[in-house]
């Protein structure tokens, strides 16, 4: 096969995020609904002998060093599932904000791992797949199809797909990258929490179910890095916001609207008054990816 290979790499969104308990070996237990937003990443595999990767888009130059880039991470974390892995030259799109909390480098090793796949005549079920996103990232898994889970543990129990409508969104993220592993060293919040059992199909009760289940890391975002907080309250202060949270450990937050039209002038509006800030409008929900 000689033909580039082309996927999308899709923002994750955390729609909710809860803090369930602290495990024996230092991580954290958790549960999240996630979706996935209509703004993404592009990825494109072009066959060949040796494992490369170019570094392209608005976000290049804050992708950080392309050894340590997830998308070589799973391209070398899946050869070591699968003798013979064909690979190529990957250049990558990159349009999500780094450090974000919404799985902008997870999203890439997942589509990394969709296109590795076409390229050997893997299927999506393989479980190689599974394992190799797991071993590059707690994100990865719930990212290989993009449809919306409940995501627990670290990220290796996922529910079957649940239905929802897409919700009217808008993302925004003030340009100050806020790492993971600071979040969770000012977390204070932690213990034994009810369990989603079930999540309303109808957007009005869906809304309302996601006012009770919120994001348990916000405070030490916050902390971390006030500019979050910023963010949220300029979100909540736009016309027409039905809800606002922080995704992930920050520092992207979004804000849910009734309707998609409703969403454009608020980003609009977002945007003229804060024009260093990445703001976007969307949907919410599962997204097609995959050849």
């Amino acid at each position: 096969m000689s033909t580039a290979l082309v996927d999308i790499a899709p923002a994750k969104i955390n729609l909710t995020l809860r803090v369930l308990g602290k495990r024996g070996d230092g991580y954290h237990d958790l549960e999240s609904l996630v979706g996935f937003a209509g703004v993404a990443d592009r990825l494109t595999l072009q066959p060949a002998g040796k494992l490369s990767l170019d570094v392209t888009g608005p976000f290049a130059a804050a992708s950080g060093p392309v050894q340590d880039n997830l998308v070589v991470k799973a391209a070398a974390a899946l050869g070591e599932r699968k003798g013979g892995l064909k690979t190529g030259h990957f250049t990558l799109e990159k349009n999500i904000p780094p450090g974000g909390g919404v799985g902008g480098g997870s999203a890439d090793a997942a589509a990394a791992l969709r296109l590795l796949a076409r390229l050997n005549a893997m299927a999506p079920d393989d479980p190689r797949l599974a394992s190799a996103a797991l071993r590059v990232g707690a994100d990865v898994p719930v990212c290989l199809d993009c449809r919306v889970r409940l995501m627990r543990g670290v990220g290796d129990l996922l529910s079957e797909p649940i239905d929802l409508p897409p919700l009217a969104a808008v993302l925004a993220n003030p340009g100050q990258p806020v790492a993971t592993r600071d979040v969770f060293a000012r977390l204070n919040i932690i213990g034994n929490k009810r369990r989603i059992d079930t999540v309303p199909s109808m957007t009005e009760a869906l809304i309302d179910f996601l006012k009770l289940h919120d994001n348990d890391l916000e405070p030490a975002a916050i902390n971390c890095e006030p500019s979050v907080g910023d963010v949220m309250l300029a979100l909540r202060a736009l016309p027409g916001t039905r809800l606002v949270r922080m995704s992930g450990s920050g520092s992207t937050c979004f804000a849910l609207f009734a309707s998609a039209p409703e969403a454009a002038s608020a980003a609009r509006r977002l945007q003229a008054e804060n024009k260093e800030w990445w703001v976007r409008a969307t949907t919410v929900g599962p997204v097609a990816v995959g050849g």
